[in-house]
C-alpha cells in the first residue's frame, strides 16, 4: 500500500510504501486507519496526515498492471496517485497535481486541471517530404491573458515559426 505524507496546506511532502499486512484490522481486512496508525508509529508523524493513494489511479480512473484502463473502476482511489508537490483536496477526496497555469480550472471528476480553451483537435501536419509529423503543442499563458481567444500554440519539428490555434486550424503568427 502507498501513503502520502501531508505537510503544510495539505501538500504532499513524501510518499511511503507500507506492507499490506501492516494494514490488516482485527477481521484481517485492509483498513486505511490501521495503516495510518502504523505509519504514525514508524515515523512519528500524526496518523491523520497519512492518506492512502493508489499507484494505479490517474485522472480519476484505475489502470491495470499493463497500463490499460481497468474493467473495475471501483478500484480507482482518490483521483491520482499522489506525488511530491501534489495537494490533498479534503473536500473532494482527491490528490491534485500542481496547478499548471492561473487560467486553468479544476475538474473534480477527472482530478485534473483543464485549460479554458479546448485542446487542439489537429495534432499532426504533413511535412515537406510528405510524412506525417506531430505538432509540438504547448500552452502560452501570456497569450491567453492578453487575449482570451488565444492560448494554444505549436511549432513544426526543426522550425522556429510559431502557429496559433484558432479553434479549428493552426494559423502562422
Amino acid at each position: 500500500a502507498h501513503f502520502a505524507k501531508l505537510g503544510t496546506n495539505s501538500k504532499v511532502i513524501a510518499v511511503h510504501v507500507l506492507d499490506d499486512k501492516d494494514m490488516l484490522n482485527a477481521d484481517s481486512q485492509e483498513d486505511e486507519s490501521v495503516g495510518q496508525q502504523r505509519l504514525a508509529q514508524i515515523h512519528g508523524w500524526p496518523a491523520e496526515l497519512w492518506i492512502q493513494t493508489s499507484y494505479n489511479t490517474r485522472g480519476g480512473k484505475h489502470y491495470d498492471a499493463n497500463g490499460d484502463e481497468s474493467s473495475d473502476q471501483s478500484k480507482a482511489l482518490r483521483g491520482n496517485y499522489a506525488g511530491i508537490g501534489y495537494t490533498w483536496d479534503d473536500e473532494n477526496f482527491i490528490f491534485m497535481a500542481p496547478k499548471p497555469y492561473a487560467s486553468w480550472t479544476k475538474t473534480v471528476s477527472t482530478a485534473s486541471w483543464d485549460s479554458p480553451i479546448t485542446y487542439p483537435s489537429v495534432t499532426t501536419y504533413t511535412a515537406a517530404d510528405s510524412s506525417t509529423q506531430q505538432w509540438a503543442i504547448y500552452w502560452d499563458e501570456a497569450a491567453y491573458q492578453a487575449n482570451n481567444s488565444k492560448g494554444w500554440e505549436a511549432k513544426k519539428v526543426g522550425a522556429s515559426d510559431v502557429f496559433e490555434w484558432n479553434g479549428s486550424a493552426w494559423i502562422a503568427q
